[in-house]
């Protein structure tokens, strides 16, 4: 259970000018007290094709967090257009608001932001070069995608349950050493329990080590239809040996199969679908 809830998100300035600072009313409840600040940021999309457009337009460490419900106003610096494509401003970009503690992401709120001129002339007809005092800016903040993660708070009964917990006596003892031990002890109990080894045991050992002679003359010391019987299976093991060998050798001369592979698309847009769609 998250001890941090995240309750709601107000966009208090919305639409505005491209050039205007961001604002955020946020509530959240904290369930129990927390050692550290928890660490807001917001991050402005720049390009749809590639992440190095990317700008963190603010943070905030907010703390010590009281237990109960807590609201605080956000407020980040509109985004630097000399790191943004001038093809990129105008259209749909995303913004995205995260909360971590201790370095840990647990919530993620994502919304598709539209810029475009304020005037239909404008629209119509883009300049080549964006009039930025002229661009608006409308953040879609009755759309959010939220996301939250599971993370490790101040105590270790908060970690996640899809952490297994660490075994240090498991690499104690080599995979080696205990490997088909448990066949051979089951192998000593049947024998010693029945005085016998049962004859497909038998066969399965003589064919493992190639000795498939001796294998029936020992059985033939205990009973003479056992050995008959590991003869005909012994016999018949070569003959489907033999096949196998055969069919093997006829498809070695055909050509490798061919492997239908994946091929990456041209056109791989940025992770702004990737984040929202969580």
């Amino acid at each position: 259970m998250s001890v941090v809830s995240l309750l709601g998100v107000n966009v208090l300035n919305n639409p505005a000018k491209f050039g205007d600072s961001y604002q955020f009313e946020i509530t959240f409840e904290c369930l129990e007290p927390l050692q550290k600040d928890l660490e807001w940021k917001l991050t402005y999309v720049g390009s749809a094709t590639s992440d190095e457009h990317d700008q963190e337009l603010d943070s905030l460490l907010v703390g010590p967090i009281p237990v109960g419900v807590n609201k605080f106003i956000f407020e980040a610096d509109p985004p630097d257009t000399n790191r943004i494509p001038d093809a990129e401003i105008l259209g749909v970009t995303v913004i995205l608001l995260t909360c971590a503690y201790d370095n840990r992401e647990f919530v993620r709120v994502g919304y598709y932001v539209n810029n475009e001129y304020d005037s239909e002339e404008l629209n119509a007809d883009p300049p080549a070069k964006p009039i930025l005092e002229k661009v608006r800016r409308n953040v879609l903040a009755e759309k959010p995608r939220v996301t939250r993660f599971a993370i490790k708070w101040d105590s270790e009964a908060s970690a996640p349950p899809e952490f297994p917990p660490e075994q240090p006596e498991a690499d104690l003892t080599a995979d080696g050493d205990q490997y088909g031990a448990e066949e051979a002890e089951e192998e000593e109990e049947e024998i010693e329990e029945g005085g016998e080894a049962a004859p497909d045991a038998m066969v399965q050992d003589a064919e493992m080590a190639g000795a498939e002679g001796e294998g029936a003359i020992v059985a033939g010391e205990e009973s003479d239809d056992g050995s008959e019987d590991l003869e005909a299976d012994s016999s018949g093991s070569e003959d489907e040996e033999l096949e196998e060998e055969e069919v093997e050798v006829e498809g070695e001369g055909d050509d490798a199969m061919e492997v239908d592979g994946v091929e990456k698309p041209n056109g791989v847009e940025h992770h702004v679908d990737e984040v929202m769609a969580h």
